[in-house]
């Protein structure tokens, strides 16, 4: 899993409140195991029109916001189905962070297990940030996880909180594996103990 330390780039807003993991990734593309090639059906009834070009009126599909890496969304972000297609489907797409006031549980886990930050702000914080990113491409969030600070395109900063484990699993690029490689000398010398003292296991 790739680290995350500093992101600096293009916020898009997404003030719809209630965005499900369906929205995130609609069901047809859940036919594969693999974590690449999701990014093509992020939002994709929001995205692609009937004939299967773009809309032109989606957020993602505008010039200024074809490169984002932060997504400012509304409240009760990730909710519905536990799909952990919905966070590949995003990192697949570049987003590498996602702000809002409030996540669903299973939705917020899966972020911190494939290397995207969500931050969770108030609503005040989130009218401010909205308004950063309605900007467009010039207007450009620095995320710094380290100091826990979400710096706007003036200068201005707001703090964010995050659990302590889960900012150290995330600067160092640790998911569930990278975490039990951690323990790999003490797990070589317990499976080289059992092996002497159970040869016939």
């Amino acid at each position: 899993m790739d680290k995350f330390t500093t992101l600096t780039g293009v916020a898009a807003p997404l003030p719809i409140v209630n965005v499900d993991t369906d929205m995130i990734i609609p069901k047809d593309y859940l036919k594969t195991i693999k974590r690449t090639g999701l990014g093509k059906g992020l939002f994709a009834e929001l995205r692609y029109r009937e004939d299967g070009s773009d809309n032109p009126d989606f957020v993602l599909n505008k010039p200024a916001y074809k490169g984002a890496e932060i997504l400012v969304a509304g409240d009760n972000f990730g909710c519905g189905s536990s799909r952990e297609h919905a966070p590949w489907a995003l990192l697949d797409f570049g987003i590498r962070c996602v702000i809002s006031t409030s996540f669903a549980d299973i939705f917020y886990n899966n972020c911190f297990k494939n290397g995207i930050l969500p931050i969770r702000v108030t609503p005040e914080q989130l009218d401010l940030l909205m308004d950063d990113a309605e900007r467009g491409a010039n207007a450009r969030l620095t995320v710094d996880l380290a100091s826990q600070t979400i710096t706007g395109p003036d200068g201005g900063s707001i703090t964010f909180d995050i659990d302590p484990f889960r900012k150290h699993c995330l600067l160092n690029g640790l998911d569930d594996i990278g975490l039990t490689m951690e323990k790999e000398t003490a797990i070589s010398g317990f499976e080289s103990e059992l092996a002497e003292a159970r040869p016939w296991a």
